[in-house]
């Protein structure tokens, strides 16, 4: 009995001590489980006090760096914004940004890197939002810098603090106005004049209007007595004219100038008198401007020689340069737009970069579009007007192709007109207002049962239609201008070679007056313009001595039908951007007002000279323009086209009046330029 109590006791032992070791080895496990993780969050909790010390420094570092770089900002633009790494440095009194990156090391033993990262940014269109640099069709903004800030540290866990910011250049912005007559005055007026303010707000207070349009006058033209004979036996094929000057052209045979600038002062009559002239090539095109002379001629490895106008040796005008168009053929026209060139040869038309006049001089102005665009026949006569070309053609049954130059590498032809006539000799294009251009004006070889004059409408360039016509004969018509007043002046052999016709009535064209020139005389050439007086004059050349001549149509009692404005050069000294433009001026009924801006960079150290301007609209091209109410701006593309660039610091406006009632005219009364360094 006693045996087996003890045996239980011990039984009962055995299973406490069991159940205590069951127990014990539960508390390790569990203890192995959560002591680890209860140390580390001792531990973190320790660390992570110390990393929120940390995160405060480094955001203090980037408050700090974002200060110092908006000071910097404010010091100047051109100071700032170039891309970079740069750490923010106090030197004096001011900060400035140093290039590299900075190791920031503080007494307790902490250590910060710290960088300021300047880049470019990027704009879906020239004034939307902000796109990566990839995105289709991204413009930079030269006006807007990316500024990343970054501060980074390794203890006691690696980690970084992030700013971006964005900043401008606006915060100095300046304005220049153009207001007095003085300011006026110093630009260049075509079909414009400039007066008085009737109600001056201050002194000196002008504004721009259309000048004399010479209504009636027209129609009973007189040959002035004061004539020029051109040197040597050369043929007088074609001038071109600005006010002041002629630029004419001879072929047919070597044996004259193969140019000749004609100076034509502002007398009553007005007095030619002959400049420097060129010789070398025969020329069957000319065009000009203040500082250039350009020919289309028969040498076929030059089919268009530029010449120096400031460049004389021996009382000769010297080459510039030259482009050679693909092909053997001669150059028939060409025509001249900022530094763009377009001329013709045979049955095709060709555009070509004249920026680089030292390129163009050593191996040729070069070729923008290779193959140039096809015309409908040969090529007889180009005409530019904004983003446009038209061209008379001769040898097909279409006498006009219109040339779509939006793009100026790769030139299109998007419209045409067959006219039953003979071959087209000449083409005008009013290039007053290109934005409102509707009206192309053709004369083509006489015929005793076809007409040879042509009024086509231009609204549609795909698809260009007759308005109205008339028969010339038996003048066989060479050339045509349009003047102010709804005048047409056709020149030519046979007949009455100068006639002026009644162009009101589009549907029905109708003659008004003329000249018979002694002898039966060929006029071969005319351009006609209005002076500094606002008298209007056609320049003429013949076949025969003298054979420059002065036709005056006299000054008119009504404002011309359309003309424009270039101001003078506003330098400031540095490179800008320029921001707005905007203006003051009135548009009575049946007026118009629009503007196109140009802004350039230096050249040689000064701004360039008048006729080296790329003006542009609203889509930073040359083929559109700015139309706005009085008061408002309009904002500058942020762009490169041509001489045009933005930022620049060379700027000038242009502003192009129109009207279709000869009583009234637009007023420009201001204009002032916003633009920040």
């Amino acid at each position: 009995m006693k045996i087996i109590k003890l045996l239980k006791n011990i039984q009962i032992f055995s299973s406490k001590s069991g159940q205590t070791l069951i127990e014990l080895l539960l508390v390790m496990g569990i203890s192995a489980i959560f002591l680890p993780a209860l140390i580390v969050g001792i531990i973190s909790s320790r660390e992570g006090k110390v990393q929120q010390t940390q995160r405060i420094k480094a955001l203090g570092y980037v408050k700090e760096a974002e200060e110092a770089t908006r000071s910097v900002r404010e010091q100047g633009w051109s100071t700032f914004a170039e891309n970079g790494t740069y750490y923010p440095v106090i030197n004096g009194s001011a900060w400035e940004l140093t290039l590299g990156t900075e190791t920031i090391n503080e007494p307790t033993g902490s250590e910060f890197t710290r960088q300021v990262v300047i880049s470019d940014v990027y704009r879906n269109t020239l004034s939307g939002p902000i796109v990566p640099q990839d995105n289709p069709g991204a413009v930079i903004d030269p006006s807007t810098k990316k500024v990343e800030i970054t501060v980074s540290w390794i203890q006691p866990i690696p980690a970084s603090i992030v700013s971006t910011i964005y900043l401008t250049r606006h915060l100095e912005n300046a304005a220049y106005t153009e207001t007095t007559q003085a300011h006026f005055n110093a630009g260049t007026k075509t079909g414009v004049t400039v007066k008085a303010t009737s109600l001056p707000l201050i002194d000196d207070d002008g504004e721009v209007i259309l000048g004399s349009g010479g209504n009636s006058d027209w129609c009973s033209p007189t040959v002035d007595s004061n004539t020029l004979d051109l040197p040597k036996n050369g043929v007088a094929l074609s001038v071109s004219a600005i006010p002041g000057i002629a630029f004419v052209g001879t072929g047919e045979n070597a044996s004259g100038v193969s140019f000749a600038k004609v100076n034509v002062n502002s007398a009553n009559p007005p007095v030619p008198t002959l400049g420097y002239t060129f010789d070398g090539y025969k020329t069957n095109g000319v065009f000009g401007n203040s500082n250039y002379g350009y020919l289309a001629t028969d040498n076929n490895g030059k089919e268009v020689v530029i010449i120096d106008l400031n460049n004389v040796i021996d009382n000769k005008y010297q080459e510039a340069g030259y482009f050679n168009a693909p092909g053997n053929g001669s150059g028939n026209s060409v025509y001249i737009v900022g530094s763009t060139g377009y001329m013709i040869t045979d049955g095709k038309l060709y555009n070509f970069n004249m920026s680089n006049m030292a390129t163009c001089g050593s191996s040729g102005c070069p070729i923008i579009d290779s193959d140039g665009v096809a015309l409908s026949g040969t090529g007889k006569k180009v005409v530019v007007v904004g983003s446009y070309a038209y061209v008379a053609i001769e040898g097909s049954t279409y006498k006009m192709d219109i040339i779509d130059m939006s793009n100026q590498a790769n030139l299109v032809r998007v419209g045409r007109i067959s006219i039953d006539s003979q071959d087209a000799k000449d083409i005008y294009v009013s290039t007053a207002d290109p934005s409102n251009v509707n009206r192309a004006y053709l004369v083509t070889g006489q015929s005793s049962t076809q007409n040879e004059f042509f009024i086509i409408d231009i609204s549609s360039k795909t698809s260009p239609s007759l308005v109205g016509s008339l028969n010339t004969s038996p003048m066989n018509p060479q050339g045509i201008t349009v003047v102010p007043g709804n005048h047409a002046i056709i020149v030519g052999s046979g007949g009455e070679q100068y006639k002026v016709l009644d162009i009101s009535n589009e549907s029905n064209p109708s003659r008004c007056g003329g000249v018979t020139l002694p002898g039966g005389v060929a006029i071969n050439g005319i351009s006609s313009i209005l002076d500094a007086n606002n008298n209007a004059y056609s320049y003429i050349v013949i076949a025969q001595d003298p054979e420059f001549r002065i036709i005056e149509g006299g000054p008119g009692g009504g404002y011309a039908m359309s003309g424009n404005f270039e101001s003078q050069t506003f330098n400031p000294g540095y490179s800008t951007a320029n921001n707005r433009l905007s203006a003051t001026f009135s548009i009575p009924p049946s007026t118009g007002i629009a503007f196109q801006v140009s802004l350039a960079d230096l050249i040689g150290g000064n701004c360039p000279s008048s006729g080296s301007y790329t003006f542009v609209g609203p889509d930073g091209t040359s083929g559109t323009y700015f139309t706005f109410n009085s008061g408002e701006s309009i904002t500058f593309p942020f762009a490169t086209f041509n001489n045009y660039k933005n930022p620049g610091q060379c700027m000038r406006y242009k502003a192009y009046l129109s009207t279709t009632n000869p009583n009234n005219t637009p007023v420009l009364n201001d204009v002032t330029i916003n633009y920040s360094p």
